[in-house]
C-alpha cells in the first residue's frame, strides 16, 4: 500500500528543504537542523516505499540508510544529522541553555547540505 505513496514521502521531503532554507534565511538554526534531519527521513522512507517496504518504523537515518544498504555517503550523512533529531528541540538534551543558543549558522548550514546530498541520492535511484 505504502508503495504508490512513495511520491508524497519524496514530495514532502523537497517541500520540507524549502522550509529548511527560510528557517536558515531567519536565523532558526536548531530548527533548521532539525527540518533537515526530517526532510531526510521522510526521503529515506520514500525509497523503502519505492522499493516495496510496507513499514519503516524507525527515526534513525542511519538505521533506515544501513537497512536500504545505502551508499557510504548518504550513510555518513546520515550519522550526522541523526545528532539533530532531539538536541534541536529539547531543552532537557543539552548540558544547558534552550536548542536555539546552542546550533550555529554553520551547523544549520551543513545540516541542509547533507540533507540536500541524500535527496540527490535517492532521487537519483529512484528515476
Amino acid at each position: 500500500m505504502q508503495k504508490n505513496r512513495y511520491r508524497d514521502w519524496l514530495s514532502q521531503a523537497e517541500n520540507d528543504l524549502l522550509w529548511g532554507n527560510e528557517s536558515l534565511k531567519n536565523g532558526f538554526y536548531a530548527q533548521t537542523c532539525f527540518v533537515a534531519q526530517q526532510a531526510s527521513e521522510k526521503a529515506l522512507k520514500a525509497l523503502g516505499f519505492f522499493r516495496g517496504i510496507d513499514m519503516i518504523k524507525s527515526h534513525s537515518l542511519r538505521a533506515i540508510s544501513q537497512s536500504l544498504e545505502i551508499n557510504s555517503e548518504v550513510e555518513k550523512a546520515s550519522r550526522k544529522l541523526d545528532l539533530y533529531y532531539i538536541t534541536t528541540r529539547y531543552p532537557d538534551s543539552m548540558p544547558e541553555g534552550a536548542p536555539h543558543e546552542n546550533f550555529s549558522k554553520d551547523q544549520a548550514e551543513e545540516a541542509l547540505e547533507l540533507a540536500n546530498t541524500i535527496l540527490s541520492k535517492i532521487k537519483n535511484e529512484i528515476k
